[in-house]
């Protein structure tokens, strides 16, 4: 499998991952319990943190990358960057706005 490719599968993964952990209810709200189940202390400040837990599940899936030391390193931090990105990318909502007929008109004289 190409690296690239890998990379791409890895840092899904760890956005996945991440996500459900830090901010999904899960079936029968086993994750919301989890969270609960550990506490206000640093382990549920991490699991609270979307960028800190995603560092830690990021991780396992560097060796996935399969690379030297080096690349094992910065690739680990690089799947916790691109799953940051696809955080940042997937919080807000779309919002399309469409415009009235009339003001299509309006522009269409001028």
């Amino acid at each position: 499998m190409h690296y690239s490719f890998r990379f791409v599968l890895a840092t899904l993964a760890v956005w996945r991952i991440t996500h459900m952990l830090s901010q999904e209810d899960g079936p029968w709200d086993i994750l919301v319990w989890l969270r609960r189940a550990v506490g206000a202390g640093m382990l549920g400040r991490l699991v609270a943190c979307f960028y800190c837990l995603s560092i830690w599940v990021a991780l396992p899936f560097a060796w996935f990358l399969n690379g030297n030391l080096a690349e094992t390193f910065v690739g680990w931090l690089a799947l916790s960057g691109g799953a940051i990105m696809l955080e940042r990318l997937t919080q807000e909502p779309l919002d399309l706005k469409i415009e009235e007929e009339e003001r299509w008109h309006v522009a269409a004289k001028q």
